[in-house]
């Protein structure tokens, strides 16, 4: 049991990591090519314009980790997901899925990872939820009995149990997604490649969909989860770490605080029933905002600039006279760390 700290102040998050490397990634690269207008055809039939999808990708994943991958669309993470997943070939670089290769053991990695991608349509909507897990089943060579109770287990689990003998094409979109997953860990694959999974689930059934993944999926199973998402709370209470990657490269990976401390910023929230008092004016020029807070108390955000103690500001506006309420630094939003980290990235291209 390793300790990475939470992305909540003051929280450590116990992450069972169980050895050895789930998923390696090495200079991955893989570029597209760009499709042409009819017109641009016909002039020059011949020519191919390309657009880099990847571009040389690094990074590993222990046994038992939630890594998240983030980016804007366009980013290269569903190319990522694909690679991993045999679907695409990479153009160079090389990928293993517990040691074994995703391009020379192809079949080998099918048997060890179960993707789940958005928008899936491979279910069958004239039967149940229950006939399209044995089904599937079928497929994967699951003696009928061990399949009849693995099914009862997965329904359960994904909180669909009471849907179980019901019309997949009845279901909503977000339920349809609950089955997808449990169709995916019906093999218990050791690596789980999830692809905005929570995307179409609303609000509650996306905090107890992630729960299933921390509690069972990955400390029970031992199973190693890659997730990629656009949701900033998805990222912060659920993975150990998280990449940002920003057209086709990795600019960043590491725990959601670490990269909150790298990338934030010396600003604090003072909480004030005086914030017109003139211990704030030698910060006037650099406050950020000034909103009402509750009745009879003000917040001002000021920054400190480089060098400045926040002790010592706070004891400064105190023997001043201000009137403090609260005094607190703020955390950027995982949007801001995303901002900061690309442009970050920019500047050493």
């Amino acid at each position: 049991m390793i300790q990475i700290a939470d992305a909540r102040v003051g929280a450590q998050a116990s992450v069972p990591v169980h050895g050895g490397t789930a998923l390696g990634v090495y200079e991955i690269r893989k570029r597209f090519a760009v499709r042409r207008k009819w017109t641009e055809r016909l002039r020059a039939p011949f020519r191919r314009t390309w657009t880099d999808a990847l571009q040389g990708i690094s990074f590993e994943v222990r046994v038992g980790e939630i890594v998240g991958l983030l980016g804007a669309n366009g980013a290269g993470k569903t190319t990522l997901l694909k690679v991993l997943s045999t679907i695409v070939l990479p153009d160079s670089g090389s990928a293993e899925v517990h040691g074994v290769d995703v391009v020379r053991n192809a079949r080998r990695v099918r048997s060890l990872i179960a993707p789940v991608t958005a928008d899936e349509r491979s279910l069958e909507w004239r039967l149940s939820a229950r006939e399209n897990l044995l089904f599937y089943a079928a497929l994967c060579g699951v003696r009928p009995a061990e399949a009849r109770s693995r099914v009862d287990e997965l329904l359960t689990q994904v909180e669909l149990s009471a849907s179980g003998d019901k019309l997949v094409g009845q279901f909503s979109s977000g339920m349809r997604q609950r089955l997808l997953v449990a169709r995916a860990l019906l093999r218990r694959p050791r690596v789980l490649l999830l692809d905005e999974p929570t995307r179409s689930m609303d609000p509650i059934a996306a905090r107890s969909f992630r729960a299933l993944l921390r509690s069972e999926i990955t400390e029970r199973q031992a199973c190693t989860v890659l997730i990629a998402t656009h949701d900033a709370e998805e990222a912060l209470e659920l993975c150990h770490r998280v990449a940002v990657m920003d057209r086709g490269r990795l600019v960043a990976i590491d725990t959601p605080a670490a990269l909150s401390a790298r990338y934030s910023s010396d600003v604090y929230r003072v909480f004030t029933s005086t914030p017109d008092h003139a211990a704030f004016t030698r910060w006037r020029a650099e406050t950020l905002a000034s909103a009402p807070y509750q009745s009879g108390i003000d917040s001002v955000d000021i920054s400190l600039g480089s060098g400045a103690d926040a002790a010592d500001v706070l004891n400064s506006l105190v023997l001043a006279g201000a009137r403090i309420h609260g005094f607190e630094k703020l955390r950027p939003s995982l949007a801001d760390i995303m901002e900061r980290v690309t442009a970050d990235g920019e500047r050493r291209a």
